[in-house]
C-alpha cells in the first residue's frame, strides 16, 4: 500500500516568524510520524527584497512582475539556497526529521523555460516584455523525490531551476509547487497563506468558501480571487487538472490547521476539487 503524499507550499508571514517556523516544523514531524510523506516547497520574497536592497540592486517591475537580471538572480539564488533553504533544513532536522535541501537544479528535478510577460502598449496592442531570468516550469522529473521519500527523508525545495542549456531562472513559488505536486500525484496539495482561505466578504469568518469546484472558479476571479491569491489558485487549478486529488488553501500563521486537517479530518480553509 502506498503512503499518503502531501506537498506543502510554504511562504508569507509564517516564514518570517521564528515561533511559527518551529511550530510548522513540529507539525510536519507529526505528519511523518503518522507515515505521511511530505514535500515542502518554499520561496522567500521578504528575504529576497532585503538581500537585493542590501546589494544595491534596484528592481524594475512590469505589471507587478519583477525583472530579474543575471546579477539579481545570483543574489536571489544565494539567498534562497544559502540562507532560507539551509535554515529550514537545519530547523526541521532539529525536530527529528531527515530534511534534504534541494532546488529545481538538483537531479534535474525541474527543467525551466524562459517566461515572457505580455502587456499592452499605448495603442492597446499586446507586446512581449523580457523579464530577464524569470522562468516557467518546462518539465518535472520526480525520481529523486521518490527515492528520498521512500527512504524516509523530507525534501525541502526552493524555486530555482535551469533550462536545457544550463541557463538559470527564478520561478514563481506557487507555479513551481503546483507543477511538482501534479507530477508527484500527491493526495493533498496544501498552500499556506496569511488568511484562513477564500472569503466572499473578507474578513467575515462566516463568508469563507469551504468547498470550491473547478467548474465554479470563473465566477470568483476578479472579486473573491484577486491580487496575490490569483497565482495560488492558478497553481491549485493546474494541479487538480493534472491529477492531484485535493488542493487546500489554509492559514500558515495557524500551523495547527495542518494537522487538524491531515490527521484529524477537521475541515479547515478552502478545499478545491474537481
Amino acid at each position: 500500500m502506498e503512503n499518503r503524499k502531501v506537498l506543502i507550499k510554504y511562504g508569507g508571514n509564517a516564514m518570517i516568524s521564528d515561533e511559527l517556523k518551529h511550530s510548522i516544523a513540529k507539525r510536519i514531524k507529526q505528519l511523518r510520524d503518522a507515515d505521511i510523506q511530505v514535500v515542502l516547497v518554499h520561496g522567500g520574497g521578504p528575504f529576497i527584497n532585503k538581500a537585493l536592497e542590501g546589494s544595491g540592486i534596484v528592481s524594475e517591475f512590469f505589471d507587478g512582475h519583477r525583472h530579474t537580471s543575471l546579477e539579481a538572480l545570483t543574489c536571489i539564488e544565494r539567498t534562497l539556497k544559502g540562507e532560507v533553504n539551509s535554515s529550514l533544513v537545519n530547523l526541521f532536522n532539529k525536530q527529528g526529521l531527515k530534511a534534504v535541501g534541494l532546488s529545481g537544479k538538483d537531479g534535474k528535478l525541474v527543467t525551466a523555460k524562459k517566461r515572457w510577460h505580455t502587456q499592452k502598449n499605448e495603442q492597446g496592442e499586446p507586446i512581449k516584455v523580457d523579464l530577464g531570468q524569470v522562468g516557467d516550469v518546462e518539465k518535472v522529473e520526480v525520481s529523486l523525490l521518490n527515492i528520498l521519500l521512500q527512504g524516509g527523508f523530507t525534501p525541502v525545495i526552493t524555486c530555482i531551476a535551469s533550462d536545457e542549456e544550463g541557463n538559470d531562472y527564478n520561478i514563481n513559488g506557487d507555479v513551481f509547487a503546483g507543477k511538482i505536486a501534479s507530477s508527484l500525484g500527491v493526495d493533498e496539495y496544501i498552500v499556506l497563506t496569511d488568511v484562513d482561505g477564500l472569503f466572499l466578504d473578507f474578513p467575515d469568518p462566516a463568508s469563507i468558501v469551504k468547498d470550491l469546484k473547478l467548474s465554479s472558479l470563473k465566477e470568483y476571479y476578479g472579486t473573491v480571487i484577486q491580487g496575490g491569491m490569483i497565482p495560488k489558485i492558478n497553481s491549485c487549478e493546474d494541479a487538480l487538472k493534472e491529477g492531484v486529488k485535493k488542493a487546500i488553501i489554509m492559514n500558515g500563521t495557524k500551523p495547527n490547521q495542518i494537522t487538524d486537517y491531515l490527521l484529524h479530518n477537521k475541515k479547515t480553509g478552502t478545499t478545491l476539487s474537481k
